[in-house]
């Protein structure tokens, strides 16, 4: 074969496998809300639908409507996270989000989660969202020193378990963030018994410290989507330590398959137990708040937390679980911590 041949037979076969590929390119649809709530009801893992998300041209519509009507349909926080991330242009995240500077410690609030912000020395300053961990105890829900001695409950709130499960989509509730340990491992699977249900904050001391027993904080969440925000109020919750490795923040009871529930028929706070501290609340706008300690909190272990305004209200165990919508909600703390020498 004379050179000249050779030439042609490579031209010939790189022009095929171009064309080829250009013919996969346009074949690839782009999905669609539709496509994405199929996923989700067939039970198609939270991890695959993301990466399906991220790997197509996505025509979503993220509005607020359809954002709700997603929530409903079951769809998780990071499948709709990465809905809008794919939707999204530069220019329109520009127009949409005020742009942090670069070093700024103070970065620009994710519209989509609720925001705090501790106003100190007339400067503000944006808190850290803590998503609380869940464990699960026979022990009654008596006293906070009572259940900061209970085992099951110091295993149970285990960052890895709560990252392992935050990453599923299926069986959240009966597995690795509730087990606290293998307490239940013998109950009979056909019994459904009250249990204890334990938030907690790993870590035994907040990175936020204040040096004043008076701090006062600015919270949004007016733009959250799945939410309505006049069933919400903010308010600071005392926080127990425990065994020098977490803080608790509350706790209640719920049948034992609570969490692996998507119907929003837990009454959560009806009868939780928590500390919880009086506040003076100056409501701006719905969703807009500024609130402060109704007098001088003692040093130690605090967190801004959202509370239902109606003590009855329900909740899916489900979302509670993934922390998504109302689940997220109540999952959220902003801790703080009130110095040895505030004034």
């Amino acid at each position: 074969m004379t050179r000249l041949a050779r030439f042609l037979v490579v031209a010939l076969t790189v022009a095929i496998a171009a064309a080829a590929y250009v013919t996969h390119a346009q074949d690839v649809k782009p999905l669609t809300n539709t496509e994405v709530v199929n996923m989700v009801q067939g039970g198609v893992p939270e991890s695959v639908i993301v990466a399906s998300i991220k790997a197509h041209p996505g025509k979503f519509d993220v509005s607020p409507d359809a954002l709700i009507a997603l929530h409903k349909a079951g769809v998780t926080q990071a499948e709709m996270d990465a809905m809008m991330a794919t939707t999204a242009t530069p220019s329109s995240a520009t127009a949409s989000e005020p742009a942090s500077q670069p070093g700024s410690a103070n970065p620009a609030p994710n519209p989509n989660f609720p925001s705090v912000e501790l106003l100190q020395n007339g400067t503000p300053q944006m808190l850290d969202l803590e998503r609380t961990q869940l464990a699960q105890t026979k022990t009654k829900p008596t006293s906070m020193g009572a259940l900061a001695e209970d085992q099951a409950v110091q295993q149970g709130i285990s960052t890895a378990a709560w990252d392992t499960a935050m990453h599923t989509n299926s069986g959240v509730g009966g597995g690795a963030v509730l087990a606290g340990g293998s307490v239940f491992s013998g109950m009979m699977s056909h019994r459904k018994p009250t249990v204890t249900y334990v938030w907690g904050v790993p870590k035994p001391a907040s990175a936020t410290v204040v040096h004043t027993m008076s701090p006062s904080f600015s919270v949004n969440y007016a733009t959250m989507p799945g939410i309505k925000p006049e069933d919400f109020e903010p308010t600071i919750v005392k926080l127990t330590p425990a065994q020098n490795s977490l803080r608790i923040v509350g706790a209640t009871q719920g049948k034992e398959d609570a969490t692996s529930n998507s119907a929003a028929d837990w009454e959560i706070y009806s009868s939780f137990l928590e500390d919880r501290v009086a506040v003076t609340s100056q409501r701006k706008n719905p969703g807009e708040y500024q609130i402060a300690p109704a007098s001088p909190l003692l040093p130690g272990e605090y967190a801004v937390v959202m509370r239902p305004v109606s003590k009855t209200k329900k909740f899916s165990g489900g979302d509670v679980a993934r922390g998504q919508g109302d689940g997220l909600m109540f999952d959220a703390v902003w801790s703080f911590q009130v110095a040895g020498d505030a004034k």
